[in-house]
């Protein structure tokens, strides 16, 4: 409960919420933020005022009385600070890494730009940078390609141009001993 008295708020919390918040303060996923706020509401608590919690922490008395506010209304939930920006859309990530599969599977090497092209036919509009990422979120490797004309070439023309070429190539010279004037 929070009333007001001359010398600023004051903030009754039970031995019992007092446990419950030291608890939050200790835990691994309090970070330095939500510990210096849960300093906060026990030294109010205590009956300190928030120009003095905010001197001692080096907050301001400000933050110190919207801190404290926000936990009278949303309890412990309030220590801890809210994240910024939308939710992210795990719907819309597992239906864009499951069109990304779907083309990986195709024996065909791609780059970014084409599968950016390929993920419209799927409604999908993201651009190459984008698309990296997803890869690289998956755990897609990639590799350089291997510059060959193989998939090109007539094998029957191949092997007349080697068997021309071996019929070109200098026989080994023999090795002979030297012969020495003398």
């Amino acid at each position: 409960m929070l009333y007001t008295c001359g010398m600023g708020l004051l903030l009754q919390v039970s031995e019992t919420e007092r446990r419950r918040l030291r608890e939050v303060a200790r835990s691994a996923d309090a970070g330095w933020v939500e510990r210096e706020r849960v300093e906060m509401v026990l030294l109010a608590a205590e009956g300190w005022s928030a120009p003095r919690i905010g001197a001692h922490l080096g907050w301001s008395a400000a933050t110190v009385r919207r801190v404290l506010r926000a936990y009278i209304q949303r309890g412990p939930e309030a220590l801890f600070p809210a994240l910024r920006g939308r939710k992210p859309d795990v719907q819309r990530r597992q239906f864009i890494e499951a069109a990304l599969q779907s083309l990986l599977a195709l024996p065909q090497a791609w780059t970014a730009a084409q599968l950016a092209r390929a993920l419209e036919a799927h409604g999908v509009h993201l651009g190459p940078r984008q698309v990296r990422r997803y890869l690289g979120g998956m755990g897609a490797g990639w590799r350089r390609t291997q510059l060959s004309l193989e998939h090109k070439q007539d094998s029957a023309a191949v092997a007349a141009a080697r068997q021309a070429l071996f019929r070109l190539k200098k026989s080994p010279q023999r090795q002979s001993a030297a012969v020495l004037p003398g």
